[in-house]
C-alpha cells in the first residue's frame, strides 16, 4: 500500500538527518516531497523503498539519479492519468 510519509519517518527509514536528506533531494539523490498544505510534505513509501533498496543493492550515485529521475516522472504521469 501506498503511503505518504512525513520527514520523521523518512529519517528513520534510511537513518539520514534531515539536512543530509535535503542534501541529496538537492542533489537528485533522493526524492522531492509531495505537498500536503502549506507547511507540510510527505514522501511517498513506494519510492522511499525503492531508494533505500538500490542503496542496499550497492547502486552508485549516478544509478540512484537515474532511479530517482525515473520515480518522479512516474508520479508526474499518474498525476496526468488522475486528470479529468
Amino acid at each position: 500500500m501506498k503511503q505518504l510519509l512525513r520527514i520523521t519517518a523518512v529519517k528513520s527509514l534510511t537513518g539520514l538527518s534531515r539536512s543530509t536528506l535535503y542534501a541529496r533531494i538537492a542533489a537528485r539523490e533522493f526524492i522531492k516531497p509531495v505537498s500536503l498544505g502549506a507547511r507540510a510534505v510527505g514522501f511517498p513509501s513506494n519510492e522511499v523503498e525503492a531508494i533505500n533498496a538500490a542503496r542496499i543493492a550497492g547502486k552508485s550515485n549516478a544509478e540512484i539519479r537515474a532511479l530517482v529521475l525515473k520515480l518522479e516522472a512516474a508520479r508526474v504521469q499518474a498525476g496526468q492519468g488522475a486528470q479529468v
